[in-house]
């Protein structure tokens, strides 16, 4: 009698494993159109700066509208536990590593001041920017509204696992649909990796989705509880329940593909994986502008028993400008994120970021090493 396994395994594929397939058809860059909509809400460019304190700040949020993005605020970080975060952040750079999350858990141990929370909201909106909030399932019912009431454009519920149906010991918890009839701004969810879910949740009536657990730079889920599914597969998995979940509703859901990028092939491969946009949290924190002045850090980073994340310093790279438009010179593909996307889209022969989810992708697990003899010597 042959052996039998437990569990049978399905291989899942990561950004570095895979290579997109240029098009019969190619057309100029300047032809194609990157817009991307989430809800009623429409951006330039298909790129979210996600909702990390050393990432976002209001001031960040609003460069990122003079972009053509958006900029995701913490809710419940130091911008709305402190009437002064920027004292704040500079002495979380400033930590000792061996002290840094000792000392994060008791920053941000001070409550949640919700009288700040419409401050923040104000500063952005007072600059003329669209603006996202983004709040904790156990935090969302009672503090988006205010959120919204003050001029939240977008409420983000984020959590590093987020279901349809969650167990728990409270009376009633947090339900999508009902939120979303009581808001009335686009909502997006996040972070979820399979079918199965994401199309429950799309059910719930949500506008965007969030794809990814445990890729992120400054994040340690996968070390810490071993759960997690590389982009690629995630991104293919959750874009199939938005087809299917189309298909039959007519309804669209945007897809955003949420950490684990270093340079603007990883965001061209999320596109053609299916995703409609990317949020991104390292690459911006390495923005001049960024608040964290080289140094990024995850928002389970601070878990009272149990921390999932790290701050790491990941130096300060170019302006925002550069890091979305150029010029640069670099040649490892840390800058100029929407020039890459635009000449992807121009080789595959693809008007719009639809026509790029049409695009071909082959498993390349030599890709780094493949002719890059010289370049990997450096």
């Amino acid at each position: 009698m042959g052996k039998r396994l437990f569990k049978e395994l399905e291989r899942s594929y990561g950004f570095d494993e895979v290579a997109i397939v240029p098009g019969q058809l190619t057309i100029n860059p300047e032809l194609t159109s990157t817009k991307m909509t989430v809800g009623s809400l429409e951006f330039e460019i298909p790129i979210m700066a996600s909702a990390m304190d050393g990432a976002v700040s209001p001031g960040f949020a609003s460069y990122m509208h003079e972009m053509g993005g958006l900029g995701v605020l913490n809710a419940e970080g130091v911008y709305t536990r402190y009437e002064d975060p920027y004292s704040v952040l500079e002495e979380i750079i400033s930590c000792p590593q061996d002290e840094v999350t000792e000392f994060l858990q008791k920053v941000y141990s001070e409550p949640i001041k919700e009288e700040l929370i419409g401050q923040r909201v104000h500063e952005i909106k007072n600059t003329g920017a669209t603006c996202a909030v983004s709040f904790t399932p156990q935090n969302t019912k009672r503090m988006s509204p205010p959120a919204v009431e003050a001029g939240a454009d977008m409420v983000v519920v984020q959590s590093t696992v987020t279901t349809a149906r969650h167990m728990s010991n409270s009376y009633r918890g947090l339900v999508f649909s009902e939120l979303i009839d009581a808001l009335k701004v686009p909502v997006m969810v996040g972070n979820c990796v399979t079918y199965e879910v994401a199309l429950e949740l799309m059910e719930t009536g949500i506008d965007g989705l969030l794809v990814g657990v445990g890729p992120g730079a400054a994040c340690t889920t996968r070390e810490v509880v071993g759960v997690g599914v590389p982009q690629v597969t995630a991104t293919l998995q959750c874009a199939a329940a938005r087809e299917d979940y189309f298909r039959r509703t007519g309804r669209y859901v945007s897809i955003i593909t949420d950490g684990g990028f270093r340079t603007g092939g990883d965001v061209c491969k999320a596109m053609v994986s299916g995703a409609d946009g990317v949020m991104l949290g390292t690459p911006f924190a390495q923005a001049n502008e960024a608040p964290g002045r080289g140094f990024n850090w995850g928002m389970a980073n601070p878990h009272p028993e149990l921390p999932r994340g790290t701050r790491i310093s990941v130096g300060t790279k170019g302006s925002l400008k550069e890091i979305l438009y150029g010029p640069t010179s670099k040649t490892d593909g840390t800058q100029n994120f929407m020039g890459a996307l635009k000449v992807a889209m121009g080789m595959c022969g693809a008007y719009t970021l639809r026509d790029l989810h049409k695009a071909e992708m082959v498993i390349a697990p030599s890709i780094k090493t493949e002719g890059k003899f010289f370049q990997m010597s450096r």
